[in-house]
Parts: structure tokens; sequence; C-alpha cells
């Protein structure tokens, strides 16, 4: 029989740990901020459509050279399609936009491409996104407070909230130190952090309530110490086989979905650390004790019986 590993004897330097990381990241998001894409900003995507494979990097060269900078080239579904996002430019129509732009990049090409769609995002629709995407990011943490205080009790509610403000805060923090584009792809990946987490720390939370009901010795720490490294290896197991897909998608999926695919690999990570340094230490130093998950006890003609199934 493998040792059990004293995952909360190890708290106060998990604790230093998370701290150093969301300084870090509340640093970098209040000096640099996030590099929104245009789905915030607003701008200009023009789609470009190719018979044969393209250079990215000769058509990188010939925007810069025609004086369009900051400019995102990638490719769409294939190699012979190409995504162009423009930041917003006043006083040019979409017909200017996609001529300058095919031009530009037409320079040092064997083969002309052709323009197969403009779609232009305004300022405001990217406001609109910005306020939707975090009332949606509040909305679920809210909703997930009144879930878990409902199935548990609220100690531990206020753990899971903790620890999901901790994984997305610090996903966010990596794709400002890092500078990475933050768009509508990468906030649907933050949301499906918040669930994924979400499940492990329910996973871990289910077994501390069902020991504390059934150990009849042993301390708060000593319960929940047995009930993390029971359900350690269906842990590492989720997170491994998930990371296998991610990494996949992160190499292969191509450049659409690569930010996606990273949000995703970073939050896998930062949830399966929480789900075990950060949720269940702040429910230990909350006071949790058996009395708190015992089954109340009703009593019917003189008899007591437990509401326990």
């Amino acid at each position: 029989m493998l040792k059990e590993i004293d995952f909360l004897g190890k708290r106060k330097f998990a604790a230093i740990f998370s701290s150093l990381l969301l300084l870090v990241t509340i640093g970098s998001l209040a000096v640099q901020g996030l590099k929104l894409g245009i789905d915030f900003t607003g701008g200009t995507l023009v789609e470009i459509g190719y018979k044969k494979a393209v250079n990215l990097k000769v058509m990188r060269a010939g925007l810069e050279a025609a004086g369009i900078n900051d400019a995102t080239v990638q490719h769409f579904g294939s190699s012979q399609e190409v995504l162009i996002r423009l930041k917003p430019q006043e006083g040019v129509s979409n017909a200017e936009i996609s001529t300058n732009v095919l031009n530009a990049v037409n320079v040092g090409m064997a083969e002309k491409g052709d323009v197969r769609r403009v779609e232009f995002v305004g300022p405001q629709v990217g406001d609109e996104l910005t306020e939707d995407g975090g009332l949606a990011l509040l909305y679920s943490m809210f909703g997930i407070l009144i879930y878990v205080a409902w199935r548990f009790e609220y100690k531990f509610a206020l753990g899971s909230v903790a620890a999901l403000a901790h994984d997305v805060l610090i996903t966010l923090g990596c794709f400002s130190v890092f500078q990475m584009e933050f768009d509508l792809t990468v906030l649907a990946a933050i949301l499906a952090v918040i669930g994924y987490s979400l499940n492990d720390t329910i996973v871990v939370y289910d077994r501390i309530r069902e020991n504390f009901r059934l150990l009849r010795k042993g301390s708060s720490e000593v319960i929940m110490n047995a009930s993390l490294n029971q359900t350690l290896s269906r842990t590492l197991m989720t997170s491994l086989t998930t990371l296998l897909v991610l990494v996949a998608l992160a190499i292969l999926g191509g450049e659409i979905i690569h930010n996606f695919a990273i949000a995703l690999l970073i939050g896998v990570v930062v949830g399966t650390y929480s789900s075990i340094y950060v949720a269940s230490p702040l429910v230990l130093a909350l006071g949790v004790s058996k009395e708190d998950l015992m089954v109340p006890e009703v009593e019917v003609e003189g008899k007591e019986f437990d509401m326990m199934p």
C-alpha cells in the first residue's frame, strides 16, 4: 500500500506560492493589461483564399512594407486560407481596407489571392462583448456559490469560489504576462476552466463529506488528507487524459484555436493544483468540523431517525 501524501501539511508553502502567482498576475494586469483581440476592441477581419499553400512570413512582410502594422495573420482552416485581423481604421471603408490588404499581401507571392469575406466589428460591439464577458464570469461564480452552499455548507462554498477565482486570475495573468491575444475563444476557454475546476473540487469535497460522516477518529486535517489521497488517482488520470488532448490541439489544431487550447492547458493544470492546495486548505482554515456535515436527526413518534440515505 502506498504511503499517504501529507498535502495539507504543505499548505503554507502552497499559500506562499499561490500568493506570489497572484501578485505577478495582478501586477501584470494593472501595468500592461490584456492584449484584446478585435472581438473586444473592434476592427476589420479579411479572409483571403489561395489555390496553393502560402507562407505567412512573406505576407506579414508585405503588410509591414505597406505600412499596415499590428495586423494578425494566421491560417484559417487550411494552409490555403488566410485570416487577417486589423485594428480599427477611421475614415477608411471596408472596400478600401480589403483592396489595400490584398495588394500588400500579394507582393512577392507567386499566386494572387482572392478576398473571400470582409467583416467589421465596431468599437461599441467590442465594449458590449467585454461587458457581457465580465458579467458571464460574475454570474457563473455567484451561481456556483449558491450551488455549493446548498449541496455542502457555506464554508465549502467560499473555498470553491476562492479556488475558482484563483484559477481564472492566474489564467488571465499568463495571457497578460506573455501578451497572448485574448478573444472570444479564450473567454469561452475561461468559462470551461471554471466548469472543469469546479467538477474536480466537488469530487474532493464529496469524499471529504463522506469521510467526515464515516470516520469516527481523527482531526479535520487527518480526514481531509485521507480524502485527498483517496481522490488523487482519479484527479491525476482525469487531468492527464485531458492534457493529452489539449496538447494535441495546441500543436496540431492550427492558429485559430491555439490560444483556446493554451488557455485550457493552463486552466487544467492550475485547476488540478487548486482543488488540492487551495480549495481544501481554505475550508480547513475556515474551521470546518464533523458537526458541520453531520446528517440532522428527526424524531418520529418518539424514535430518532437520521436523514442519511
